[in-house]
């Protein structure tokens, strides 16, 4: 009988760990959804303190140290959620973005370049990519990615902005760039301006 006892009590003591640990993850939800940064991260850590393999935790926690703009444990987090989930396309985009932030272009671009492999209907990805050309000096590289994210979203006035930036950089003329990302809301007349003379 006392082993049944206890045999019992070691499977509601497992249950509850479960359970505690969705109220926590539930809890740092709703806490990031209000602003509650610091406390998200708290509910965070502790469903990682239960779970130790829960790689959206560590993602999900990532996320919010790099709301704090602490890339480099943002960057930990989504090594962690990687290591645990090696298809995790969104941590290896977020990972990129965070490298991005601290200047690591090389780290940055071999994320992206990962989530496109993931899913290469990624305007985003193709996007942030040529950003991270552009600062390593690879113009044509830049131009190439923000080709595939208007290809992607036709709509997408950031890549019409940074191509054009990009040629006229490289002596191209970028006006219909330059103009089509005004049209959509992005661009400046300045672009415009420079790009179409």
């Amino acid at each position: 009988m006392k082993s049944i006892f206890f045999t019992l009590a070691l499977l509601v003591s497992f249950s509850s760990f479960s359970q505690t640990a969705k109220e926590y993850f539930d809890s740092g939800m709703d806490k990031a959804e209000n602003g509650d940064i610091y406390g998200a991260i708290s509910d965070f850590s502790k469903v990682i303190e239960i779970q130790p393999n829960n790689s959206q935790a560590y993602y999900n926690r990532g996320n919010l140290k790099t709301e704090l703009n602490d890339y480099d444990n943002a960057i930990a987090d989504y090594d962690k959620a990687i290591e645990i989930n090696p298809n995790y396309i969104n941590a290896y985009y977020n990972r990129g973005h965070s490298k991005q932030d601290l200047k690591d272009h090389d780290g940055a671009y071999k994320d992206y370049t990962k989530a496109i492999g993931f899913n290469p209907n990624d305007a985003a990805s193709y996007y942030n990519r040529g950003i991270v050309q552009d600062d390593l000096k690879d113009h044509y590289g830049a131009i190439s990615d923000y080709t595939k994210a208007i290809k992607i979203n036709p709509n997408h006035s950031g890549a019409y902005n940074n191509r054009a930036i990009s040629k006229v950089r490289l002596g191209i003329n970028g006006c219909s760039d330059a103009r089509r990302a005004k049209e959509l809301g992005g661009g400046s007349d300045k672009l415009i301006q420079i790009a179409c003379n």
